[in-house]
Order: C-alpha cells, then structure tokens, then sequence
C-alpha cells in the first residue's frame, strides 16, 4: 500500500511539473496533482510516530 502511494506522489509530482504552460487547463491539472501530492503525504506521515510522544507519555 504505502509503495502505490509513493508511486501516485511521484506521478503527481511529475505531471504538476510537466504540464505545458499554453494549454488552457494547465493551472487546473496542476492543482489537482498538488492535492493528490498533498493528499499522499498525508497518508504516508500518518503512519510515523509523533517526535513528542515520548514527552507526553513522562508528563502524565
């Protein structure tokens, strides 16, 4: 699961870099790969503990 999103992130990625700036849809693709880019990091961090667990955890 987590190597088809980091797939998905790579193609967004390219397609929102790659797009030709004269076509009349070009802001729109490229917004919808940065969503997708920004929706697959979401997914992908999810996954990773916090960096403050531990200091939370002593605080109780």
């Amino acid at each position: 699961m987590k190597k088809i999103f980091i797939l998905i992130m790579i193609v967004a990625f390219v397609v929102a870099f790659y797009v030709p700036k004269g076509e009349k849809y070009s802001v729109i693709v490229m917004a919808i790969a940065v969503v997708i880019f920004m929706f697959g990091m979401m997914k992908l961090s999810s996954k990773l503990p916090s960096k403050n667990e531990d200091e939370d955890d002593e605080n109780i």
